[in-house]
């Protein structure tokens, strides 16, 4: 992973690649740290206006997802807003239940590409580990075609643990360039995210904000208070400065506008460690990581 410079007001840009079998680097491309998340953003307007309040407030990364149904309205908000697309970094993911081979793999793919109304993506991931452990190798094989046939940038996974992780790289030819999982001030995951960088991928936090579970959280809003910042800032700059890709959702105007603020954040170092002192192994949602 290579940070680079600050870019317009979409914050910090990250270089991701992926690792070789004679351990090379391949594929390099650079993305936004800073993200949307488009989980539960429902299809009836809510996640096309989402997406263009985002991009007018200068974010330049949306991920999305087969499951969550809505990469029709994320694709009809890039248009709309009449930012070049080579601007905007997209990301997607294969559907667990439809992660069952290279075939299927490559179709759902273009039915992403269809619904998105794009001619690709900047970045496509595995959402979760296959549950069939025989298909898991065909349909990284599928992934890697996506690489290779230009249908994606950059490919990943999600959800995956450090054994999951070590068994892709076992029989493949290029590495994933991301691993997007829960991360946040409650839940560190130090060993995970070791993995992640062992296996030449940069970790990517989804639910930085717990969900919003622990956005009253007494402890975080004494660190925010003497930064002088939102409890969820906080939360989100120790992501960032963790070196993290970091996409909280939100389907709130202000709310979206502040969260991008956090890309201002410095944090001193009693601060940064006053946050990294939450984690309690918090998991707020599902944990793919640790199944078979």
């Amino acid at each position: 992973m290579r940070r680079c410079a600050l870019a317009m007001n979409m914050g910090p840009l990250l270089e991701i690649s992926h690792r070789t079998v004679d351990g090379g680097a391949s594929h390099a491309v650079t993305i936004p740290q800073f993200g949307l998340g488009v989980f539960l953003a429902l299809s009836d307007g809510t996640c096309r206006q989402s997406c263009l309040w985002a991009l007018a407030a200068g974010y330049r990364h949306i991920d999305t997802a087969r499951v969550y149904e809505n990469e029709a309205e994320v694709g009809a908000a890039i248009r709309e807003s009449g930012i070049p697309r080579e601007e905007v970094f997209i990301t997607t993911k294969l559907r667990r239940a439809d992660a069952t081979g290279f075939e299927r793999t490559l179709a759902e793919c273009d039915a992403s590409l269809e619904r998105l109304g794009l001619d690709f993506v900047d970045l496509y991931l595995i959402h979760a580990p296959p549950e069939d452990v025989d298909a898991r190798a065909d349909v990284w094989r599928g992934m890697e075609e996506v690489l290779e046939s230009g249908r994606s940038r950059a490919i990943g996974v999600s959800n995956y643990g450090a054994h999951h992780l070590q068994a892709l790289l076992e029989r493949s030819r290029y590495g994933p360039a991301v691993n997007q999982v829960e991360i946040h001030p409650w839940l560190q995951r130090p060993a995970l995210i070791e993995a992640t960088r062992a296996a030449g991928a940069v970790p990517m936090a989804y639910s930085p904000l717990a969900r919003g579970h622990k956005v009253s959280d007494r402890r975080l809003a004494e660190i925010a208070s003497g930064i002088g910042c939102t409890p969820a800032q906080a939360a989100i700059a120790w992501c960032l400065e963790e070196g993290f890709i970091t996409i909280p959702k939100s389907s709130d105007e202000n709310r979206i506008t502040e969260n991008l603020a956090a890309i201002t954040i410095t944090l001193e170092d009693e601060q940064r460690d006053a946050l990294t002192a939450l984690e309690e192994g918090y998991i707020s949602g599902w944990d793919p990581t640790v199944q078979p």
